[in-house]
């Protein structure tokens, strides 16, 4: 690009934000900032944006959002845009945000009162060419600005969410539709919009209308020449709907000359501001476009002393007020292999990449990431004893906002510290450096730690939680080590042979479809299989994507009570994902020794959860017949030994009693009736448990789990497949039948406004920034957050208390039985078959006895020779 070279770039966001929302909603659980904001938009449309903005390579850049619902169309045609749904509250409340990211970026957004984005971007394109621009490059989600296509202006469209798009020039438009540009929005005025409620004319479709326009030259032309026409219903409907025809004209035409108050200037584009894009990044939860971000970006830093250590370790050297920690390449503990290691205080850093040496290591009370540190230490045949202190889980207790690395500890306390990235690379370039970069990283990590403890330790102090890194997170952290390194032993044949009952079921469905198809087609491919479904055999469609029809899940499930193709596809679906993820990639997992070692990663979740990766073994689909049959391959250490499974019983709903005091609640539990039974009575008020359907207690059911961890009516209609309307009502109706729950909500949230964050019940803490925003989306999710968080912190509290205390039980009764699993509630045991009994016992009772609520913790017991057979 020459330096005269002018481009601009104009991006309608209140269009690519909604698209980018669909795009990852079904997705929307795992886009989710420290925060609790779901960010699955925010993350859709920076992805889009970075690149658009790579391609463009603009000098200038806009992004328009709608101002609001009245425009000037409206005072037009009162149902202009009419009959759309709510907007939902998981989008709305991103939306400010999206335009934070914006601003970060350095890019210019605006909107005008009374307009909508399509009329500031039309009024700019237009004087951009009239400036001398040499390019002007639109992207929207809407297909209707393609009518600001010109010779220097392309439209870019979005296509599959926001990660294609698909490139408007009049002669792309001609070469599609057989249309100019003016003639395109009289197409919309012929078939009118049913997203914008624009009327068109009746019965006039796409088809027809670019047929009446190849005839006739315009909407002008075709009604000056209606009389003519032989007598038809299309006739008929012209004549009839001709007000109606004009009227959708302009509503469909684009305002070229708004009244906007923004000028070319304003949307020259000059980059990012670095610092408040890494505050973004950190706020959003955006690792990785953190990381790149500050791979970009090199930091000078000062020397730093340190003692490299190759032989001849001296008790000098070493004393317990130091710190200590293990460097390795990657994330994967179990099987990277340690690459060098440091230790040391405030007077004197030592580092060495001798690893025979740690043998002779007189391991220091302090640490980062003791519990990888203890399982890399455990394949070198070295027990590593619980630390006094570890530096990540401390930073994790006191803000989950960011990551938890060393770099960002020392970030947060004001250190200077490179990121790895820097020094060892990223992707397939990602090696040990030399050893003189490598011992300075090693003693500057080293360093920071050892700086930041006392600062570290103050803050959990202030927020009164040393209690929860001394007594829960620390000696948990030595538990999911030592069932890290049990691992759990897994058949690689029985992996294999449902493998092959898989390819067989897909066989035999692939088959079925085929004849109900009435031809061979590729089932994986959704071009195909729209052609089938909706040309060959007329299924109603039900979306459409630019490339042609939507054949999403989604769209299959509405589809499938009308033809048994569909749910023969959803089927072959379900198992191909089964057969690629969980047959194939754990048997990728198994190690030498015919066990798994997952990964537990302790300083993830806001809530305290744990999460499993490499594999992840919480996500096993054991709703699906054939995926519960994936934990028959999980089996005991030995033929003499059985696996148990300890689960709670809706220990959510749990702790919601007892920290609501709802008596209700509390006296359903305490009588031992079935709470989800109990609530539809109520909710729908049905008289007697016998009366109580099977559909009514799913939907009691899902009311339960939804209203407490703050769903909308727009996701609970979604979740039971009923109107808003009747989802709200049942919201509405269960806060009426359960009062103290209600007052809890209130009460909770007016805590958290005065205090800016909640606590579960071991003073785990969630900060909640936005609590009293001015903007009622961001407002409300916070208020949302502050309700849910002590519950399913507490919980999730609860269950660490009751993995440590039945560890302490199993060591001081010297028992060979050994926990294994953590997923969601549940614990699972390798137990010999000689402790059975009192293995039934002790788990059920330590856990049961975790903590006193006002109700009873109940636990449900299975066990077998598989992990299938337990459950």
């Amino acid at each position: 690009m020459t330096t005269t070279e002018k481009k601009l770039l104009l991006i309608d966001g209140s269009s690519i934000a909604f698209r980018a929302f669909f795009a990852l909603y079904t997705q929307i659980d795992r886009f989710v900032a420290p925060s609790g904001l779901h960010t699955n938009a925010i993350f859709a449309f920076h992805t889009m944006l970075g690149n658009v903005l790579e391609a463009v390579q603009p000098t200038h850049v806009l992004v328009a959002f709608d101002a609001g619902k009245t425009t000037f169309r409206t005072e037009m045609y009162a149902e202009y845009k009419g009959g759309r749904a709510k907007t939902p509250d998981e989008f709305r409340e991103q939306m400010p945000f999206i335009k934070e990211m914006l601003e970060a970026q350095g890019i210019r957004h605006y909107e005008l009162v009374n307009y909508e984005a399509d009329d500031i971007i039309g009024t700019l394109a237009t004087q951009a060419e009239k400036s001398g621009f040499d390019k002007i490059t639109v992207v929207s989600g809407d297909r209707d600005l393609t009518q600001l296509t010109t010779e220097k202006t392309t439209v870019e469209i979005t296509i599959k969410g926001v990660a294609e798009l698909e490139t408007y020039t009049p002669a792309y438009l001609y070469e599609k539709l057989g249309l100019t540009t003016e003639q395109f929005i009289d197409l919309k005025a012929l078939m009118g919009d049913k997203s914008d409620n624009i009327p068109g004319v009746t019965k006039v479709g796409e088809k027809t209308g670019i047929k009446l326009l190849l005839e006739h030259g315009s909407l002008d032309g075709i009604y000056d020449h209606v009389d003519d026409m032989k007598t038809s219903k299309l006739k008929e409907n012209l004549i009839n709907d001709r007000e109606q025809a004009f009227l959708s004209r302009e509503l469909a035409t684009i305002d070229l000359d708004s009244p906007i108050e923004i000028s070319l200037a304003d949307t020259l584009y000059a980059g990012s501001d670095y610092d408040k894009l890494k505050a973004f990044y950190k706020e959003m939860g955006f690792h990785k476009f953190l990381e790149n971000l500050e791979g970009a970006t090199e930091k000078v830093v000062e020397a730093i002393e340190f003692k490299i250590v190759a032989e001849n370790l001296s008790d000098d050297m070493f004393h317990d007020d130091q710190f200590f920690y293990l460097e390795i390449l990657g994330e994967d503990y179990h099987r990277d292999n340690i690459i060098g290691f440091t230790w040391g205080d405030e007077k004197q850093i030592y580092v060495s990449k001798n690893v025979a040496l740690l043998s002779d290591v007189r391991f220091p009370k302090n640490t980062f990431d003791f519990k990888k540190n203890k399982v890399l230490l455990a394949r070198q045949g070295i027990n590593y004893p619980v630390v006094d202190f570890d530096s990540m889980l401390a930073k994790y207790l006191y803000s989950t906002i960011e990551n938890n690395k060393i770099s960002t500890i020392a970030d947060l306390f004001g250190f200077e510290l490179p990121d790895d990235e820097l020094i060892y690379g990223k992707g397939a370039k990602r090696a040990v450096p030399e050893d003189a970069i490598l011992f300075d990283h090693l003693a500057r990590k080293l360093d920071v730690l050892v700086k930041t403890k006392t600062p570290l330790l103050d803050k959990l102090r202030e927020n009164d939680q040393e209690d929860l890194l001394d007594r829960i997170e620390l000696p948990l952290a030595d538990v999911l080590a030592k069932m890290e390194i049990t691992g759990i032993k897994v058949s690689g044949g029985v992996l294999s042979e449902i493998g092959l009952e898989n390819e067989q079921v897909l066989k035999g469905l692939t088959e079925e479809i085929y004849e109900l198809a009435g031809e061979p087609f590729n089932i994986n491919s959704p071009k195909q299989l729209g052609v089938i479904l909706f040309e060959k055999m007329g299924l109603p469609v039900i979306k459409k994507t630019k490339t042609g029809y939507s054949t999403a899940v989604d769209v299959l499930e509405q589809l499938a009570p009308q033809a048994p193709i569909v749910d023969k596809i959803l089927k072959y679906r379900q198992i191909s994902k089964i057969q690629s993820t969980y047959v194939t990639g754990l048997l990728g997992e198994i190690m030498s020794d015919g066990k798994i070692h997952t990964r537990y990663v302790q300083d993830l979740t806001q809530t305290g959860r744990l999460s499993s990766v490499q594999p992840n073994l919480q996500n096993i689909p054991v709703r699906l017949p054939e995926g519960r049959k994936i934990r028959k391959a999980f089996l005991p250490e030995n033929e003499d030994s059985v696996l148990l499974s300890s689960d709670y019983s809706q220990i959510e709903l749990r702790v919601l009693a007892h920290i609501s005091g709802d008596e209700h609640l509390i006296s359903a539990f305490n009588e031992g009736a079935d709470i989800h039974t109990s609530t539809a009575m109520r909710v729908f008020g049905i008289d007697k448990p016998e009366d109580v359907t099977a559909n009514d207690r799913r939907n009691a059911k899902a009311v339960n789990f939804g209203v407490v961890y703050g769903i909308s009516d727009f996701g609970l209609s979604n979740n039971l497949g009923i109107s808003r309307k009747a989802a709200k009502t049942y919201i509405d109706t269960y806060f009426e039948r359960y009062p103290d729950i209600k007052k809890y909500m209130e009460d909770i949230v007016r805590s958290a406004k005065d205090t800016g964050f909640v606590e579960t019940l071991y003073h785990r803490r969630r900060n909640l920034p936005d609590i009293n925003a001015r903007n009622f989306s961001v407002r409300s999710f916070a208020e949302r957050t502050a309700i849910n968080s002590p519950i399913q912190g507490s919980a999730a509290d609860i269950l660490k208390v009751a993995m440590i205390n039945l560890d302490r039980a199993l060591i001081a009764g010297q028992y060979k039985s050994k926990m294994l699993l953590q997923v969601h509630d549940e614990i699972v045991l390798d137990v010999p078959n000689d402790e059975l009994a009192v293995m039934q016992t002790l788990v059920k009772k330590t856990m049961e006895e975790a903590i006193s609520l006002s109700v009873p913790l109940l636990v449900d017991e299975n066990n077998g020779k598989t992990w299938y057979d337990a459950k």
